[in-house]
């Protein structure tokens, strides 16, 4: 199976679960900023959710496809069709030779996935197949390419799932320098509406504020060390940064505090001028927050429930045969 790309938004990468291991070597991670939608879209088609997808940032493009291929869509919702025709998202379909794909802008969140069954077959470095763009690994997807495939599918399915696409809590853990912020600043952290700002892309999102900034004690003097997706830099002028998974390995900003891997998708996919809060969470409380959302993953397969169409959604619906047999009104 392979998709031909005639049209692509300007940021859209194949990505999966990221490269691990290789910290100590000035690379970050990468993967997919919204891990979530991996996993949702690996239940729709059946398949496991290490399988790379598209990721497409606020706009799709047009696909074409070459033989019979299993798709499912998932992540921020956007505008899609097969032919013109309307299709659900967070849902699993079916496209024939010939038949074009087309996704349009985000209608909410941030980060949209197209899946093809048995997952994108890139090529495969330092154990991932994750475009890397910060340290040129791999590239944006380009019209002209070919997205090839690995196996087939489960189509006609869909998953019901929750809003992380408008912001809202995200829950945090302290960090190394969280002790350098005073007791004011830090009840003012978790007091305060953020919003997103417009400076965001895979490595990190800021957040603006009314108010004066968020300073630490002697921030000048921390030494540069490691650093991972989650953790909210203060930047000089005390704007808070979320890092995300193109994140740099070692940074000397000080560390307000690190957001849980669980809230992770919410936090990506807050769109610009969405309102975000945090709430410290102790160690405890945030492993059994991971432990639980591990087992909603690990049950997601079996939320899957059959794709029932909008006879409205249906160009063709009179070329059905809807009523068969003999109907009498008196036998």
């Amino acid at each position: 199976m392979t998709l031909a790309v005639h049209r692509i938004g300007p940021a859209c990468t194949i990505q999966d679960q990221g490269r691990t291991g290789y910290l100590d070597q000035g690379l970050s991670r990468s993967g997919a900023a919204d891990a979530l939608a991996l996993y949702e879209g690996a239940a729709l088609l059946g398949q496991s959710p290490t399988c790379a997808a598209l990721e497409m940032a606020g706009m799709g493009g047009e696909f074409e496809a070459t033989a019979p291929t299993a798709f499912a869509l998932t992540g921020a919702p956007m505008q899609a069709s097969v032919d013109g025709s309307p299709i659900a998202w967070d849902a699993s379909h079916l496209l024939e030779p010939g038949q074009r794909l087309v996704i349009g802008s985000v209608l909410q969140g941030s980060y949209g996935y197209l899946h093809l069954g048995g997952g994108i077959d890139a090529e495969v470095f330092l154990g991932s197949r994750s475009t890397h763009l910060t340290a040129r690994i791999g590239q944006a997807v380009q019209a002209g390419d070919l997205l090839p495939a690995t196996g087939t599918g489960r189509t006609g399915m869909k998953l019901r799932t929750d809003d992380r696409f408008s912001g809202g809590v995200l829950r945090v853990v302290a960090s190394f320098q969280t002790s350098l912020f005073d007791d004011e600043t830090l009840a003012r952290f978790t007091q305060t509406d953020f919003r997103r700002g417009a400076r965001a892309n895979r490595m990190g999102m800021q957040l603006d504020s009314e108010g004066e900034g968020f300073a630490a004690k002697g921030q000048l003097n921390i030494l540069s060390e490691v650093i991972t997706p989650g953790d909210i830099q203060m930047t000089g002028s005390g704007n808070p940064f979320i890092l995300l998974p193109e994140c740099q390995t070692t940074g000397g900003y000080p560390r307000i505090a690190t957001v849980l891997p669980c809230d992770m998708p919410r936090a990506a996919q807050t769109p610009a001028g969405a309102q975000v809060r945090f709430q410290f969470v102790t160690l405890e409380q945030a492993v059994a927050l991971q432990s639980a959302y591990a087992a909603d993953l690990a049950r997601l397969p079996g939320h899957v429930e059959p794709l029932v169409r909008d006879p409205h959604d249906i160009p063709d619906l009179l070329s059905y045969q809807l009523i068969s047999g003999m109907i009498s009104a008196t036998d």
